[in-house]
């Protein structure tokens, strides 16, 4: 569809009128482009997008809706599995915002985004050249050199498609060094020529590679013959009379080249290189001037360009999460996002804490390559103020500036370089800020720009101080990669799934090590001979996995069936309490593997019900040897330690409860951290252990009635001085080829299927909670004392009370005999099926305060498995 470009409301009609260029394309096509002209000597027009938030301040929520959008599109174009295996390259500077949003669209893919700011230390893992731009040379820099070294699809991102060579010179690069079966093309808007259209497919049988393109909107730019040199001709004019002072001259005749009547705002600037002295400096018009607001006190902008520091700048800390990057320059994990996305409420409220009351209208500036920091936080800030927040960033590209309704940059400032560039000093620029009646603005730079230069009186907090009454200052630290060996050990990111478990990777990342290829299981007689001889500890081995039955099997669904909305309305109950009375942002992190089934649901009742996505992750913690270290580490530096809720499926006699609390105090005591709270969230505390559960009640949870197949074909943890070094993540196993039997994901849809019809049950039970007495009473650990001296057993360990404990007692110990409450009905029909099979007998008790208690064989030999228990007298 041909799209006039004589519409004076569309910005790209001054440009379209003098030069006769067309846009033919996609109705929206208009909407998302504006044009404008630039000294440039291979291309004079500018394609001037109005959502990518470089040149245009734009609503922060719509420049990162486009971006995530795409990303979304990539993530169905790809599928799940393969797009959990990708890696999102975005290209400086314009579309390094937009590559990390297409990143979080498509869910868990790294990012990187190419540079010009070379890093001493870091060896460049490609580069390439784009070949239109002022400013050609890109640097790739990751910190990890193998993020682009999988066989998983590369997305590469830009704001716009036209010839398709920078895309095509960077597939070529990397794919020499990196070749993949796949790539992705995005872009905002497709912008190639019938010429060109067809070199994507070319490459791609060139390299025998697949190449997709995903784009926003489609079309095409027409050029007349000779648009080079009139476009040339017409930023000459214009800057020769914006150096002069005069108005430009006329025009010569013919029917695109014609200048208008006089304007009566021309805001132009030159180029550093052929700007006189004395007219570098601020470019706005009169007519642009008269409308700027000035700063409170103070001189104006002189005629020369020069203009005296703001009267006042705010700096502001947002308290940027230590250790986490900027932005992709050198890397951006999914671990990463995860921490910033925790981090950014608070950094949004104190920004606006900080903003005037009064302000009707708000920028948000970013710095260059720094785009997406600051579009994060302004996409936060955009709901918790009564002002109009707009978002744009300073660039590096020269742009001619005309103060006219159809031409797409009204104004521009101009300010030195504040960054130290390597490719030396220049000029930089900020445009459509002068003019627009912004009554404060936000500079965001990293510490790299936080320089004497920025706070010149020529330098971007002056030029801002004239035209804005409130200037505040957000420096973000610059990440630095760790390059020394004197460093310490960087721990890895999470383990996630299809990889390691069968959940999906946004539900849960592993702290673990992958031991799936070790041969760590044992006979279950074999390893409780050993542990109970005290040869071994419990964690060094694995039990061989159970094999459920049919008829095992169909009770487990039955019991699924009976208790899914007993299990949501628990799962809703303790998410609630946790939002109410830990943190309304919380980071879960259950105990592998019981407690991880609860993690997620806990997760997905937070985004059931309010649209969260809270970080999730599983750690390992063994009994007698206390909770990974190296996991707390991992997850002090990544989040705030207060905001971290430890969560498990159950409590029995409270061992795991006391076992958390010491191993938490005695890390905290040695790594000078603080703030973790190690009061542990349970989905039932039948045991009385803590303060923060879903019900006391001591009923059947599904996921206790199997091991591995209901928890993301997970193993237990295991800890072996062999396996497990001192800066190693515990380990575990992937069980993949359980994958038939397994039902992890289906346990957790059915229990989530049910969240709608239990709310108001939810929210009647978290009020009454509210007000009881939750005063752990440890009822659990008297009654299981209790139960070891009646039956001669004096080993509390052995005694493992509930439903969840003793079903885990018949499934991977060997079990001596079981306790039953009279009375107890469906909730242990799992239990007297696996006794059956097991040969092991059930005792019903009156005085119970569990549904049931599991009694491992005390001191047990293979010569002493009588299920009379004589044998404890030996």
């Amino acid at each position: 569809m041909n799209i006039a470009v004589n519409n004076g409301d569309w910005s790209g009609s001054w440009v379209a009128e003098r030069l006769g260029v067309e846009l033919v394309g996609d109705d929206g096509l208009r909407a998302l482009l504006g044009l404008a002209l630039r000294r440039n000597p291979k291309r004079a027009h500018l394609l001037v997008s109005n959502v990518l938030g470089k040149h245009v301040p734009q609503s922060p929520a719509v420049v990162y809706g486009h971006g995530f959008t795409l990303g979304r599109q990539v993530r169905e174009l790809l599928g799940d599995e393969e797009a959990a295996r990708a890696v999102v390259v975005g290209y400086a500077e314009t579309a390094t915002g937009l590559g990390h949003s297409v990143a979080d669209g498509i869910g868990l893919a790294p990012y990187l985004h190419s540079t010009r700011r070379p890093v001493p230390g870091v060896t460049p893992a490609g580069g390439f050249e784009e070949s239109h731009s002022h400013a050609t040379s890109h640097l790739l820099l990751p910190e990890d050199p193998a993020l682009l070294a999988g066989e998983g699809p590369l997305v590469l991102v830009d704001d716009e498609f036209s010839t398709g060579n920078t895309v095509l010179n960077t597939i070529r690069d990397l794919h020499a060094r990196y070749p993949r079966k796949r790539y992705v093309v995005v872009a905002l808007v497709d912008m190639r020529s019938a010429a060109d259209a067809g070199r994507l497919a070319d490459l791609a049988g060139e390299i025998g590679a697949r190449v997709d393109l995903v784009a926003g909107a489609s079309g095409t730019v027409k050029l007349p013959d000779g648009v080079l040199e009139k476009g040339q001709e017409l930023v000459a004019r214009y800057e020769e009379s914006a150096a002069t002072g005069d108005q430009p001259p006329a025009a010569p005749s013919g029917p695109f080249a014609q200048f208008p009547a006089p304007l009566s705002g021309v805001a132009v600037e030159a180029d550093y290189q052929s700007t006189p002295p004395g007219a570098r400096g601020c470019v706005e018009s009169a007519a642009t001037a008269a409308r700027a607001r000035p700063a409170p006190t103070g001189p104006q902008p002189t005629d020369n360009g020069t203009t005296p520091h703001p009267a006042h700048v705010t700096r502001i800390d947002l308290h940027w999460p230590h250790g986490l990057p900027d932005g992709g320059r050198h890397g951006f994990t999914p671990a990463h996002r995860i921490r910033l996305e925790t981090a950014l409420p608070a950094m949004a409220a104190r920004l606006a804490e900080a903003l005037p009351p009064d302000a009707r209208r708000v920028l948000t500036l970013g710095f260059e390559e720094l785009m997406y920091a600051p579009l994060r936080v302004a996409r936060e800030l955009e709901p918790l103020v009564a002002a109009e927040v707009r978002y744009s960033t300073t660039t590096r590209s020269p742009v001619l500036a005309v103060d006219d309704p159809g031409y797409a940059i009204r104004s521009r400032l101009v300010f030195p370089a504040h960054d130290n560039p390597a490719d030396g000093p220049g000029e930089r620029y900020a445009y459509n800020v002068a003019g627009a009646g912004f009554d404060a603005v936000v500079v965001f730079v990293d510490s790299a720009g936080d320089t004497p230069e920025l706070h010149a009186p020529d330098g971007l907090l002056a030029r801002l101080g004239a035209h804005a009454p409130h200037v505040l200052l957000a420096v973000v630290p610059s990440y630095a990669p760790a390059l020394t060996e004197e460093s310490p050990a960087m721990l890895p990111e999470p383990l996630r799934g299809p990889a390691f478990s069968s959940y999906p990777p946004e539900d849960v990342g592993w702290l673990l090590q992958d031991l799936s290829d070790v041969q760590l299981e044992a006979p279950t007689e074999e390893r409780e001979e050993a542990v109970q001889s005290g040869g071994a500890h419990y964690a060094e081995s694995l039990p061989m996995e159970y094999q459920p039955s049919e008829q095992y099997q169909a009770l487990f669904h039955a019991a699924l069936e009976t208790s899914a909305a007993r299990i949501a309305q628990a799962v809703g109950v303790v998410t609630e309490t946790v939002l109410a009375e830990r943190s309304p942002r919380p980071v879960l992190v259950s105990l592998a593997r019981a407690g991880t089934p609860v993690g997620v649901l806990m997760r997905r009742w937070a985004r059931f019900r309010y649209g969260a996505e809270l970080p999730h992750y599983a750690v390992s913690i063994v009994r007698g040897r206390g909770i990974d270290a190296n996991a707390l580490r991992w997850l002090a530096d990544r989040h705030e330690p207060r905001d971290v809720v430890f969560v498990d499926g159950w409590t029995g006699k409270g061992a795991i409860t006391r076992e958390l609390a010491d191993a938490i105090r005695e890390f905290e005591e040695r790594e000078g951290v603080s703030g973790f709270d190690p009061e542990i969230a349970v989905l039932a505390d039948p045991g009385s252990c803590v303060r923060t559960y879903g019900t006391r009640e001591d009923f059947l949870i599904p996921s206790a009635c199997l091991n591995s197949t209901v928890s993301g074909l997970i193993s237990r943890t295991v800890l072996r001085a062999d396996l497990v070094g001192p800066d190693d993540f515990h380990g575990a196993k992937f069980y993949r080829e359980l994958a038939g039997a397994d039902v992890s994901v289906a346990f957790l849809d059915a229990v989530a299927a049910r969240f709608e019809e239990v709310v108001d049950a939810v929210d009647d039970a978290v009020k009454e909670l509210a007000v009881a007495d939750r005063t752990p009473t440890w009822e659990g650990w008297a009654a299981v004392e209790r139960i070891s001296e009646e039956y001669g057993i004096h080993d509390v360990n052995l005694v493992k009370p509930g439903v969840g404990e003793t079903t885990r007692v018949l499934l991977r110990r060997v079990p001596w005999k079981i306790l039953a409450r009279a009375g107890a009905g469906a909730d242990l029909d799992h239990v007297r099926l696996l006794a059956e099979q097991r040969g092991v007998p059930v005792e019903e008790v009156g005085e119970l305060p569990y549904t049931c208690v599991g009694l491992i064989h005390p001191k047990y030999t293979r010569g002493a498995t009588g299920a009379d228990g004589r044998a404890v007298n030996v």
